[in-house]
């Protein structure tokens, strides 16, 4: 066989080679983000209208997270919240969009605590999207609802629902303990947390007789 053609048999087979490895790491990259970002992957895929644009996206967010100091809370500060959340509820009753007005800005305060930026309410949506995927839809819906009351107002169980998207986050923000369990967030099914109410007072007993406000 001559030499010549030896080369060209050796070159196309470190091409095929390496066009093989490279569809595999992106594979895995694919699968890697999948796992992280959960419903926002395809979100963000429908967005750019592009896969390989929304995972550059994704992969900044990465990033830029992991520059961040995420901290987890002390079961003190934990107690302080849980505190005032309750109150907010209680508020509810007679102050509907009032009480959801202080549940927008008690959430953007247990963020900072947390460590995360609060400059823009699309930084935030960005930065949260890495740990806790699952809960930015609740984050979008009572935000929107928040929104939309400051133009023309919502009705009291439009307050109602957005009041429990919004504990919906603060409940997510609040347990993850900034840890090994907080990576799964993207791999749950969105289902997993229902409507947004189901269960929510046994998985806190502090605040229970306090979401009678908002959950009846």
């Amino acid at each position: 066989m001559p030499t010549w053609l030896v080369i060209i048999i050796v070159i196309a087979a470190v091409l095929v080679v390496g066009a093989a490895a490279w569809f595999v790491i992106q594979g895995q990259r694919r699968r890697r983000l999948q796992e992280t970002f959960g419903p926002e992957y395809e979100r963000a895929v429908k967005e750019h209208e592009n896969p390989r644009e929304a995972e550059r996206d994704l992969t900044s967010r990465m990033k830029r997270h992991s520059d961040l100091d995420i901290r987890p809370l002390p079961s003190s500060t934990k107690d302080r919240y849980a505190q005032e959340w309750a109150l907010i509820q209680e508020q509810f009753v007679d102050r509907p969009s009032g009480a959801v007005v202080e549940a927008d800005r008690v959430l953007v305060s247990l963020m900072a605590e947390r460590g995360y930026p609060t400059e823009g309410y699309d930084q935030q949506l960005a930065d949260l999207s890495v740990r806790h995927a699952n809960a930015l839809r609740h984050y979008r819906a009572g935000h929107d609802t928040l929104e939309r009351h400051r133009e023309t107002e919502m009705s009291t169980e439009d307050m109602r629902e957005a009041m429990k998207h919004y504990r919906e986050v603060f409940e997510d923000l609040l347990t993850d303990d900034g840890g090994e369990g907080a990576k799964s967030h993207g791999k749950q099914a969105s289902g997993n947390r229902g409507n947004g109410t189901a269960d929510s007072g046994k998985r806190r007993g502090d605040d229970g007789p306090a979401r009678r406000g908002t959950d009846r």
